[in-house]
């Protein structure tokens, strides 16, 4: 009734702790209402993985309560009444032995059977079995003659016993949340040792979180342990948060100033770039930088340039980091850093992202910022960058070996362009793959034309689809071989048992996201006519006949491999239209397209954040990208087998959906067969993506939400998927005139593979 859940939490947890099997939630209290307190309830257990790992007992005399806690929960629970209405007095073992199988009890009082005084025994049971008939005075008299025989209770908590500041080093090491805000007031009661509120975050608070700092780059705690760690470091730092404010009001009161010694070793401003919207990986980065007492200013997604610089000026940053995830964030990133140059700042520049590299960084990145600019594989380097940049001793070497680095980088790079060998456009296209339409079946036709868009998609039939191996990576668990990989990452002696806990809390996060309606699956497919005219893709309307004078409705343009191959080999310079039948064929063929999100991840992991919970908001997302592409992958399968219909027998295991053991391709636009993001506008517009699914696209071409994947279908059996790789001058001239834009703006959206500088 005083709404004390963390409480509740607390007791359930114990429960759990000392072997209950399940747990029995009841609400009907008069004072209550009954079904808000059930789903709040159900809501703080299903955010709780070490609680929500066993079942549920929604027990309640009222329909709407039980409806209420069914909504909320993962799997199916046990409803109540269980229990025995009568008898139950009746002693546990003998119940069991005539048949129950469920019932009611307090796990941690709950003695073993043998464990129990064999006086007492038959005592007890010679009264409720009426063996004796003067049973009643027999247990009388033991219980006077055994007044203070009560059974001590076990001290599982025996680390409570040490002192406030070992007890809050262990609560952050273990990430045990339970007594962090007694710990605390416990130290500000301790005037003499700590006068200030600052300095309970200067002395056990930083000193643990060192410790867990130490732990994780020895490699002695892993990253999903570090980001729990955080949770319990935010929670006592919010608890004291108020009382800091408080004095430093009374401060400014008294003196007019209310300076003080930064207890940080350093500020970071960190941001994804605008027009990325990705940023799992810079949350993941923020919070280890976080354990090892740096000071975080976390910008967001879609950080335009004039506020990254205004903000790490405003707070002083002492490094800036930029992520990106999408192509188009490296040409952002150039954009910061001359910038920075510009305004003749000094201050370090970090790059990390998935698209980003050392060789990017150093020839594209580098030379246009004088102070140093750095590239970070992962979390845990960002801490050794950082902390060798802001060391004043070693700073100045360490950044001279770094332009030493890059300087080789850069030159192995040039040196590298000039040994690369490229075909001419016009030999590449004639050492096109070559397909011989008319001598093997004609393509299949779709089920439809045209669009068909899936609202509500049940997220419950993407889990057998889900590949993990990417879910271990965002958490930096990788397995070394043989047991790389999921679920051989389980075997793993370094990481295996890691991997399994943090396996865990992912299937009942996710139960509760998809079971609670918290995150939505929403997609379309779409077939239309296709033909192929050189490196270009024509659509039809309609399924009609075509020819070279047949007016396209849109058109998709290819890019083709030209750089040199191996000359013993046969390999032909592929496009993706080499896999569509010419114009002029007269064989019909055709082409599909899909656009898949997963809708509500970002406004959930937000919540967490809020709650000061790193770990499940990144979790969050992480689940959320896996849904996406096993969204894509599920739907693909349809496609295949039903919608298209070109592999209507496929029988296949996951796992080969994940090998790509199938008939057909889905490349991205953006990714290595069609490296130009800018044919996704060509898919918005020509499929109504925006109005009928609500998935945006970016400046920068990035969909939103995040967890969102798209791509073509190509059906024939010698579709494959292949990287264009570098591509010419020349080449780049050409698409320029079939994508009617100018060469600069096809340079810039094609980067990452022009073949020379």
């Amino acid at each position: 009734m005083a709404g004390q859940y963390e409480e509740a939490l607390s007791i359930a947890k114990a429960q759990v702790e000392m072997g209950a099997q399940i747990l029995d939630i009841n609400m009907d209290e008069g004072m209550l209402d009954g079904p808000t307190a059930m789903a709040r309830f159900c809501n703080f257990i299903a955010s709780e993985p070490d609680i929500a790992r066993v079942p549920l007992c929604i027990d309640s005399s009222n329909f709407a309560v039980i409806e209420a806690g069914l909504k909320c929960c993962q799997g199916k629970c046990i409803v109540n009444s269980i229990s025995l209405k009568e008898g139950e007095q009746e002693f546990l073992l003998r119940a069991a032995t005539d048949g129950m199988d469920m019932g009611i009890v307090n796990a941690g009082n709950l003695p073993v059977y043998d464990d129990i005084n064999k006086e007492l025994l038959l005592l007890c049971e010679n009264l409720i079995w009426n063996r004796d008939t003067e049973a009643t005075d027999k247990l009388l008299a033991y219980a006077q003659n055994n007044v203070k025989g009560g059974k001590k209770v076990i001290q599982t908590d025996e680390w409570r016993e040490a002192s406030v500041e070992e007890r809050l080093e262990y609560a952050l090491i273990k990430g045990i949340e339970k007594y962090v805000v007694e710990d605390v007031e416990e130290c500000r009661a301790l005037v003499d040792r700590y006068k200030r509120p600052l300095h309970i975050i200067e002395g056990p608070l930083m000193n643990g979180m060192k410790v867990v700092g130490d732990l994780f780059g020895a490699g002695k705690m892993f990253l999903p342990q570090v980001i729990k760690s955080a949770r319990v470091m935010k929670k006592a730092v919010g608890y004291l948060i108020p009382f800091m404010e408080k004095e430093r009001e009374e401060m400014m009161v008294a003196s007019g100033s209310a300076e003080e010694v930064d207890p940080y070793q350093g500020t970071i401003v960190l941001a994804t770039v605008k027009g990325d919207v990705h940023d799992i990986g810079k949350n993941i980065v923020g919070v280890v930088l976080g354990c090892n007492n740096f000071r975080v200013i976390d910008l967001g997604v879609m950080v335009p340039c004039d506020r990254i610089l205004r903000e790490a000026v405003t707070h002083k940053a002492d490094v800036i980091g930029l992520s990106g995830l999408i192509t188009p964030s490296l040409d952002e990133m150039i954009h910061v850093a001359k910038e920075m140059e510009r305004l003749g700042m000094t201050t370090p520049l970090l790059i990390g992202g998935a698209t980003t590299s050392k060789t990017h960084t150093a020839v594209k990145i580098a030379p246009r910022y004088s102070s140093p600019v750095i590239h970070v594989l992962d979390a845990s380097r960002s801490v050794v960058v950082c902390s060798q940049l802001l060391d004043e001793v070693a700073r100045e070497e360490y950044f001279e070996d770094v332009k030493e680095e890059y300087e080789e980088v850069r030159q192995e790079h040039y040196d590298s362009l000039k040994d690369r060998r490229y075909l001419s456009l016009s030999e590449a296209r004639k050492k096109a793959l070559q397909i011989d339409w008319f001598s093997q079946p004609k393509p299949e036709r779709p089920q439809f034309l045209g669009t068909r868009v899936f609202d509500s998609y049940d997220l419950k039939s993407l889990q057998d689809f889900i590949d993990w191996k990417p879910f271990f990576d965002v958490w930096q668990l990788r397995g070394k071989y043989p047991n790389r990989g999921y679920p051989k990452i389980f075997n793993d002696k370094t990481v295996g048992t890691e991997a399994r806990k943090i396996f865990d809390d992912a299937q009942k996060l996710l139960s509760h996201m998809i079971d609670c309606g918290d995150v939505k699956g929403r997609g379309l497919v779409g077939f239309w006519r296709a033909q192929s005219d050189g490196d270009d893709i024509y659509l039809y309307e309609d399924d009609i006949r075509t020819g070279s004078g047949t007016k396209p409705h849109a058109t998709f343009h290819g890019l083709r491999q030209q750089a040199e191959k191996d000359s013993s080999s046969s390999e032909p310079y592929l496009c993706v239209s080499d896999f569509v039948a010419p114009v002029d064929s007269g064989v019909a063929d055709y082409i599909g397209m899909f656009v898949v999100s997963v809708f509500g991840a970002e406004e959930l992991s937000q919540q967490f954040q809020a709650q000061g919970d790193d770990y499940s908001s990144i979790m969050v997302k992480a689940l959320a990208d896996r849904l996406a592409e096993a969204f894509a992958e599920e739907l693909h399968a349809r496609v295949r087998k039903e919608l298209w219909g070109y592999s209507a027998e496929e029988v296949l295991q996951p796992s080969d959906l994940h090998k790509v053991c199938y008939r057909g391709i889905r490349p991205a636009p953006g990714y290595p067969s069609q490296p130009d993001h800018t044919e996704k506008l060509t898919m918005w517009s020509l499929a109504g993506v925006l109005e009928k699914t609500g998935i945006e696209l970016t400046e920068s071409l990035a969909m939103t939400p995040a967890a969102s994947v798209s791509g073509l279908y190509f059906s024939h059996p010698q579709a494959s998927y292949f990287a264009v790789g570098k591509i010419t001058e020349e080449q780049v001239e050409d698409y320029s005139r079939r994508k009617d834009m100018d060469v600069k703006e096809v340079e810039r959206w094609l980067a990452s593979i022009l073949g020379y500088d």
